[in-house]
């Protein structure tokens, strides 16, 4: 299940649950993705934004009971495409962010390709019309 546009792709892992990060690096590894992180706080995924090139992210909603708003807000304020992964489904997504691609724990490889593929097709799609407008 290889994806064109995941290939070499840097993925920020945002993961508070250590062996679902580790089966999410494997999926992306075998995707052919080149996993960045994973981020288990807040704290430590602005950092990894500050410091790494990262062109799409895998964010759980909620990293041991803190809300990742601030991290969706730094994706979103860098242009950078987003997935949210949680096992509340959408409703566990903050409304500002309602529109983004949400994963449903637990999920497989196709899932994840899939997900990943429409969120950096997405923000493809809204670039264009954006520069189309200018």
């Amino acid at each position: 299940m290889d994806r064109p546009n995941l290939r070499g792709c840097k993925v920020l892992v945002v993961e508070d649950e250590m062996m679902i990060a580790m089966l999410i690096e494997d999926m992306l590894e075998e995707l052919g993705c080149e996993p960045i992180g994973p981020a288990s706080k807040v704290e430590r995924a602005l950092e990894l934004l500050a410091s790494e090139t990262i062109e799409i992210a895998l964010l759980d909603v909620n990293l041991d009971g803190q809300a990742t708003d601030a991290v969706a807000h730094e994706l979103q304020r860098k242009g950078i495409p987003f997935v949210f992964a949680t096992g509340y489904g959408a409703t566990g997504v903050p409304k500002q962010h309602n529109d983004r691609t949400v994963l449903q724990k637990p999920f497989q490889k196709t899932d994840l390709a899939t997900a990943l593929s429409a969120a950096i097709d997405r923000q493809s799609d809204a670039s264009h019309k954006r520069s189309q407008a200018l």
